[in-house]
C-alpha cells in the first residue's frame, strides 16, 4: 500500500521525525519529508543523541567542534528538504541504554506538547544501533494512545548500516507501506551530500550508491522508480474524521 492513502486529509499536517542522530532522518525518510514539505505540511525533527561523543569521548574540544559541524550539516540538509526546524536533546551518543527511559520520554514529551504532531516517523525497533532501538521505544512510550493524544500515525523507517546489520531473527524490517519519492529523490540525495562526513565509499552499506539503489529497489517493489519503505506502527482513525 502507498502511504499517501493514510496521511491525514487536512491541507497542513504536522509531521515530526524522532531520530537518534543527525543524518538518520535523511537516510530513513528524506524523500518522504520533502514530499510532505512540498504538500505544505509542517515538518520538524528532534534528535535524541548527540551523534558524536562516542567517537571522541575524552576530547571535549573535538566533541564541541564536531557537534557544530553536525548541526551545520543538518541545517543545510533541512533547507534542501523543506524541514522547518530541529530540536537537539543532546543525550550521549550510543549510550541511550545507560539512561533511565523515563528521562528520555519526558524530554520527548515536551517536544510533542510544543509541536503537537499528527504524524511521527521514527526508527525500526529491531535496528542494531542501540540508540535507534531506544528512540523507537521512547516514541511509543511518549505517544501512548490515551484520550486526547493528537498523534494519529507512527511509521518506522529503515537506516542502512543498522537495520540490515542486526541478527536476522531479531525483528526484521518487513515494510507494509511504501511512499513514491520519485520526484523528490534528487532532493534526498542532495541532502545526503550535506552529511558527507557520515557517508562512506561504495561498496560500504552507508554509501550514496547504496541509498540510491535501495530507493530503486523499494520503488520497483511497488511499480515506481523510487520509494521509501516503512513499517506501520500505528494508524488511528476517529469517528469525527468521517464527518
Amino acid at each position: 500500500m502507498k502511504l499517501e492513502n493514510h496521511l491525514p486529509d487536512q491541507a497542513r499536517a504536522r509531521v515530526l521525525v524522532a531520530a537518534a542522530h543527525a543524518d538518520d532522518e535523511v537516510i530513513g525518510c528524506g524523500g518522504t519529508l520533502a514530499r510532505h514539505a512540498a504538500k505544505g505540511d509542517a515538518v520538524h525533527v528532534v534528535f535524541l543523541a548527540d551523534g558524536v561523543s562516542a567517537r571522541c569521548p575524552a576530547d571535549r574540544a573535538s566533541v564541541l567542534q564536531k557537534l557544530r559541524e553536525r548541526k551545520e550539516a543538518a541545517a543545510a540538509a533541512h533547507r534542501i528538504l523543506g524541514i522547518q526546524g530541529a530540536q537537539y536533546l543532546g543525550f550521549p551518543d550510543n549510550r541511550l541504554d545507560s539512561l533511565p527511559l523515563l528521562d528520555i520520554v519526558r524530554a520527548l514529551e515536551s517536544i510533542l506538547e510544543k509541536l503537537a504532531p499528527d504524524v511521527i516517523y521514527t526508527h525500526h525497533h529491531g535496528d542494531l544501533n542501540i540508540d535507534h532501538h531506544i528512540t523507537h521505544k521512547a516514541v511509543l512510550t511518549a505517544c501512548r494512545p490515551q484520550p486526547g493524544m493528537r498523534v494519529r500515525e507512527i511509521y518506522a523507517f529503515e537506516v542502512i548500516s543498522s537495520t540490515e546489520w542486526n541478527t536476522p531473527g531479531i525483528e526484521p524490517f518487513a515494510p507494509q507501506c511504501h511512499v513514491d519519492i520519485t520526484p523528490w529523490l534528487d532532493k534526498k540525495m542532495a541532502a545526503l551530500e550535506a552529511y558527507q562526513m557520515e557517508m562512506r565509499k561504495a561498496p560500504h552499506s552507508r554509501s550514496p550508491e547504496h541509498i540510491g539503489a535501495l530507493a530503486a529497489h523499494r520503488g520497483m517493489c511497488v511499480g515506481v522508480a523510487a520509494a521509501e519503505a516503512f513499517m506501520v506502527t500505528r494508524i488511528c482513525r476517529y469517528a469525527k474524521d468521517e464527518r
